[in-house]
This record gives structure tokens, sequence and C-alpha cells, in this order.
């Protein structure tokens, strides 16, 4: 069923449990004290990698991490950090033509190239910090299945080459004669790889997480935060509200994603609730399975794509399904039900290993566990990152449109720089176009729903 608007979209409680929280974690649950305290320097709302990163990173800068609070409406890493497919995949080629006609080919390549910088800058983090989260390195494929998506997506790289403004260095174009062989994937027209990587996102979430409550972090997991103050005491602090008591706190960060709307009104059309669903997919051959080096998108047309990702003991994880549910808008956009499968995408991934890859024909492979989580999708298609519009002292990151993990761990540096140090947006080496603004929050329509309207508007396609 379609969320309630009026309920602001709150996380539910309860939601269906994902691959990734399979095993137990120290902190799901925690709780520093029985009391809030009565007030704090920084407060952070959400315990997943955009609040657990901006922490991190505040603490990097020399802040006390005594000096930090962190509510979580649910568990640690709950939300999309805990329901993703763990694929750090950077858009190095793909949606560079869409970004330069919107904002300028020099933007576009700024923003390719700081997405493709994050896949080694969480390489980095993850050996400094030690942490045990089955990071891999590997190439991402893009595969293409659909003759005339195909074509008119070389076509448009071809065209980026020519022009030269995107460093495309690290991108692989692989013709139709080629593709099968190279990807795996049956019925390849064509394919493009790059540098990417997979990982266990909750667990690096709360590896980062207890190292910072360890030395003195204050975490409050279902602790939901119901309102904020809409201007500061005379001390310069903001009134808090949670399901807890109240909390002061001189600075406020929204990690929030796509719950954003029910604690800052003003972006509840800015930042939209999309819910997604994804799988697990293990065959009784265990490793003994074709060897998968690579990670995946596979695109069947423009609109309609799947990612997935080889886990080191011969299983997969695999998101998408989009044929059978985005047709219908009630389904998925506004929609914060991540306590409910989607019935009609479930059967989807029934078979999927033996339908697409070669090799994987008698492999057995079956889904063994299925769960839905909730995106935070922008209205103009890019995060917003920065100092809430005419509310001095509280930042927000959010809205990264499913597209998080290539984006996140950056963003949140950058924000750290602004939270502890006062530095501009503009010195943080952030894309410009992530700068939350009053133009951009008060802008009429979107762009987002106006690209899914003849979606909408039409029958949809026969199932596959």
């Amino acid at each position: 069923m379609p969320a309630d608007s009026q309920q602001g979209h709150h996380p539910v409680a309860n939601p269906v449990a994902s691959f990734w929280a399979t095993e137990p974690f120290a902190l799901q649950d925690h709780q520093s004290s029985t009391d809030l305290p009565p007030r704090c320097d920084t407060l952070i709302v959400g315990a997943g990698l955009a609040g657990v990163g901006t922490a991190y990173h505040i603490v990097q800068g020399g802040s006390d991490p005594a000096l930090i609070v962190m509510l979580e409406a649910r568990q640690v890493a709950s939300g999309a950090t805990g329901r993703n497919g763990g694929h750090v995949k950077p858009d190095t080629y793909f949606n560079v033509p869409k970004f330069s006609k919107l904002h300028g080919p020099k933007v576009a390549a700024e923003l390719a190239g700081f997405e493709a910088s994050h896949v080694l800058a969480v390489k980095q983090l993850v050996e400094a910090e030690g942490l045990d989260c089955d990071f891999h390195l590997t190439r991402a494929v893009d595969v293409y299945l659909d003759p005339a998506h195909a074509k008119e997506t070389e076509a448009a790289y071809r065209e980026l080459v020519k022009e030269g403004i995107v460093n495309l260095r690290d991108v692989a174009f692989i013709l139709k004669q080629d593709a099968e062989r190279v990807s795996g994937v049956k019925g390849a027209q064509c394919c493009f790889s790059f540098t990417a990587a997979h990982l266990w996102p909750a667990k690096l979430v709360h590896g980062l997480l207890e190292k910072l409550v360890n030395r003195g972090l204050q975490l409050y997991t279902t602790t939901p935060v119901t309102s904020v103050s809409p201007s500061r005491d005379p001390d310069g602090m903001w009134a808090v509200q949670t399901s807890r008591g109240a909390i002061r706190a001189k600075k406020v960060i929204y990690a929030t994603n796509g719950y954003t709307g029910s604690v800052l009104p003003e972006y509840t059309n800015k930042i939209v609730p999309v819910r997604g669903i994804a799988c697990h997919i293990d065959s009784p051959k265990g490793s003994n399975t074709p060897h998968l080096v690579n990670t995946y998108g596979i695109r069947f047309d423009s609109r309609n794509n799947d990612y997935l990702i080889p886990r080191a003991d011969g299983s997969i994880i695999v998101g998408g399904a989009r044929q059978r549910f985005w047709h219908n808008r009630d389904r998925w956009f506004g929609n914060n039900r991540d306590d409910e499968l989607v019935d009609e995408a479930v059967s989807y991934f029934d078979g999927y290993m033996q339908q697409h890859f070669r090799g994987w024909e008698d492999s057995g492979a079956k889904v063994k566990e299925i769960w839905t989580g909730i995106m935070g999708y922008s209205s103009d298609f890019v995060p917003h990152i920065g100092e809430v519009p005419d509310k001095p002292g509280q930042f927000i990151i959010a809205g990264f449109s499913g597209h998080g993990m290539p984006e996140i761990l950056l963003s949140s540096k950058g924000l750290a720089s602004m939270v502890r140090d006062g530095t501009a947006f503009e010195q943080t080496g952030l894309p410009r176009i992530f700068k939350t603004t009053k133009a951009r929050v008060e802008a009429q329509g979107s762009p987002l729903e106006d690209s899914f309207r003849e979606l909408w508007e039409k029958p949809p396609s026969p199932k596959l």
C-alpha cells in the first residue's frame, strides 16, 4: 500500500529483514544512557553511512567525539545503508550526457570525477581503519541487452570521447562481437567496464561507529526525532524533540535520506522516499559455481536495469525488477513501506542466474532472502548537502537517489568540514550542484516526476 502522506514518511516499524542484517551487531540497539543528555554540540539524525561518515570525518578533524550525539529511529544501518546492494559503482559515462545537458559539460565532468574517486577513497578508509566488511576492488560491467539502446549509448559514449571534457581513461568499451564472452551475460549487445568495488555496507558502518562510540560518541537507537524548533533559543541552540524526550543542540545534521521530509518539512517534495527490492541468491554448489570476477549493471532498455554483485562465497546479490512494478506509482514512489515485499516483483528473481549468465544453467541457484529498502530520490536528480537555507547551524546530507555508495563518503567529508570548521561549501571540493539552496528547495515542479510521467500514464508492459 502507498505510504500515508500525513505521516510525513517516518520510518515504519519491523522492516523486512535483509541479507546484510543476518549477523547480529553489538551496536544495533545501543543506547549510551537511559536518558538523553540535555544538550550537545552536534546532533546527527540518522545512523547510516551518511550520518556515521559525517561523524567520523568531524572527529578525524580533531573534534571531541563526546560532543556528538547520534539518534537513529530504528537500528543502526537499518535504512538504505543496510538494505542496498553494497555496490560502490560510480557513474563514469552513462548519465554524463544528461547532466551535461542540464548543467553544462564542465559540471558533468566534475560529477563523474567525484564519483570515480570514491572507489579508492572507500578502499583507503577500509584499510586505514582495518574494517572487516568484505571489501573487494574490481571492475563493474554495464551490459546492454536492447540493440537500439546499445547503439544509442555507444554513440553517446563516442561523442564524449570526441569532446574530451570527461576523463574516460578508466572506461573500456566492448563491441557486440566480444560482449557476451567478456561479460558472461547472454545476449549482450555491447558492454562497458570501469573500476568499482563491493562490500558489506552494514559492516562498514558498524565498524566505524564502534570506534566512535568507544571514543565517547553518544548513540541512541530506536529514538526517532519528531520535531525541531522553528528557531534557535537565546543561547543559540536548537530544541529537538524525540520519542525519548528533548535535547538541545548547537548544530543539527540531517542524514535522513528518504525520511527527510518528516523532520525538514520544506524538503518533503524535494527528497522523496522510493521503494526498491533486492535479493540474495545462493546455489547448493556454493563456491563451486562459475566465478564472476566483475560486478554488473544489466540494462534491459533506457529505463529498466538491475545491479548485481558476486560475493566471495559464491552467492549473488541482485536488485532491480523495475519492469514488474514501476508503472504503478503507489507501489514505489513516495512509498516508505519497507516492512512489506513488492509481491508482484518477488518471482522476478526466480532462475535469474540461469536465465542471464553463461555457465549457470545447472547451478541450482535460488533466492534465499529477499527484501525491500527505502531510498531518497532528489526531485532534481542530485543530493542536497550543506547548511539548510534560513536555518543557521542546521545541515543536510540526503537525497542520493539510490546512488549513495559512490557519493556519500566524500560528501560526508566535505560536510564535516562545513560543520566543524565553518568551511564554505565552495571550498570543500564537492560538486557544485550538490549544494542545497533556497532556490532548489523552493523550485516549482519536479524534473524527477516529469521523467516518470509517461511511464505512469501508459499501460504496463508484459511481465518479464
